[in-house]
């Protein structure tokens, strides 16, 4: 049985990205390690939704075959949410780097994407109402 998916994205610098994550999109740090220091990781959250930071030095140490990577490659982060119009003024109003504005989906949704600190994008959704 699964039970939950929070991913680990190798990021440039976790300092950054967790201050990012934290000021701009109102994520909470939940921990780090080290706990203080140059950080190698940190895991943050908002609402239900949890992602991990790790430094390419130290992930590639962990998993060597990650070492040819790089941080943002191609991936796309699809968040369900509730009030989307305000998810996206709140984001907009931080401006954050919007790729693809509020729009209707053939699949019956609003949706808008951004693309963080690291070019991993986040895509925002929100289905609507018949």
């Amino acid at each position: 049985m699964l039970n939950s998916l929070t991913p680990n994205l190798m990021v440039n610098d976790v300092e950054e990205t967790v201050e990012y994550y934290t000021d701009i999109l109102g994520f909470t740090l939940l921990m780090t390690v080290p706990e203080t220091g140059n950080l190698d990781w940190a895991m943050v959250k908002r609402n239900d939704v949890v992602l991990m930071f790790q430094t390419k030095k130290s992930l590639s140490s962990e998993l060597p075959r990650m070492a040819g990577e790089k941080p943002g490659g191609g991936i796309t982060f699809y968040i369900k949410v509730d009030r989307i119009t305000e998810i996206h003024e709140e984001l907009y109003n931080n401006e954050v780097e919007i790729i693809s504005d509020l729009e209707s989906t053939f699949y019956n949704t609003i949706e808008f994407s951004i693309v963080d600190v690291n070019g991993y994008v986040l895509t925002f959704s929100e289905e609507q109402e018949n």
